[in-house]
């Protein structure tokens, strides 16, 4: 079993004197940033002037500056930019200014684990990951609740860098719900299998099967958005409220019914095996090294494969059925 740290177990004190640098003002450096700040914490922001983020900082009072002089400043440097532009923060911004004693945070392992970012021995690397966005991370702050976080250490310098991680995480809110120990290379390696296989790539593929059946059997394109799409949400809230058998208890029979006898069937030996081999590539580097080649040659490849999907006919329908829906507008 997995071991979990409560509030109990950390300590905000480990965190007093020292500052924080939220490198990237996102969706999840603006949660964790305000958590920080509201827990006491010295938090410095690094966002690109001129952009939208740089002026939500600038709103939440922040006094945003270059990543190079948060990373100077900071004691804990959290890169919170996406995966592909990490290691070029890293190396332009951050690597000089690493000194003995100070520590970098990730919320991912990808540049950790797949070695795009190297670090000096002299310094604290470890990983505190909500299990959530970073606005749900702030709602559940304020609310005196928390969103569930992993952490690990990849590397210990201080000898104390498991509890400066799991102040972090009280900080932010993660101990009041818990906070699962694990390792940069299982929470990388799992994460890209579940948006691989499942949440992304597998969903959005049995979405558009689902939708092609249909169509190309003569049913109207409106009912199968309906069916195959506009519903997966009522299954997927009752999924995550009350579990897979949960789920099963609360549709109708006939639904529960031809789950269990014509699910097999879809996901099936070939499927699982399928998933078997995407994994052997997310462990062997290949997708890694796949996606860091993708982004240096100009994204020719994911461009084209986006604006195929984009074109695909259940984008159309759904455009036009959505706006019969104002309440999903915001």
């Amino acid at each position: 079993m997995a071991k979990v740290y409560y509030d109990k177990d950390a300590d905000l004190n480990l965190l007093k004197g020292k500052t924080i640098a939220i490198i990237g003002y996102g969706i999840q450096g603006r949660g964790q940033a305000l958590c920080l700040r509201d827990s006491g914490c010295n938090v410095v922001v690094s966002e690109m002037q001129g952009t939208p983020n740089y002026e939500q900082a600038k709103k939440d009072g922040f006094n945003p500056v270059s990543a190079a002089e948060a990373a100077k400043e900071a004691d804990i440097i959290q890169i919170l930019t996406q995966d592909h532009v990490q290691a070029k923060v890293y190396s332009e911004s951050i690597k000089e200014n690493l000194k003995k004693g100070k520590a970098l945070c990730f919320s991912h392992g990808f540049n950790i684990r797949f070695k795009q970012i190297k670090p000096p021995k002299k310094v604290d690397v470890f990983m505190v990951a909500p299990k959530g966005p970073g606005a749900l991370v702030r709602r559940m702050y304020e609310e005196g609740k928390g969103v569930p976080c992993l952490v690990a250490v990849f590397q210990d310098a201080s000898g104390q860098a498991m509890k400066i991680a799991l102040a972090y995480a009280k900080a932010i809110g993660g101990t009041r719900m818990g906070v699962i120990e694990t390792t940069f290379a299982e929470e990388t390696e799992t994460d890209l299998f579940g948006e691989q296989a499942v949440l992304c790539g597998g969903v959005a593929e049995m979405i558009k099967a689902g939708f092609d059946t249909l169509v190309e059997a003569g049913y109207q394109p409106e009912i199968a958005y309906f069916e195959v799409l506009h519903e997966l949400k009522l299954i997927t809230d009752l999924v995550q409220e009350y579990g897979i058998s949960g789920m099963r208890r609360r549709v109708s029979n006939t639904a529960c019914y031809g789950d269990l006898t014509r699910g097999p069937r879809i996901i099936n030996e070939r499927t699982r095996k399928e998933m078997k081999k995407i994994l052997k590539e997310i462990r062997s580097g290949k997708f890694a090294k796949e996606w860091i080649n993708e982004n240096a040659t100009g994204r020719a490849n994911f461009n084209q494969l986006l604006k195929a999907g984009d074109e695909h006919k259940i984008e159309e329908v759904g455009k036009q059925l959505r706006e019969m829906m104002p309440w999903m507008k915001k």
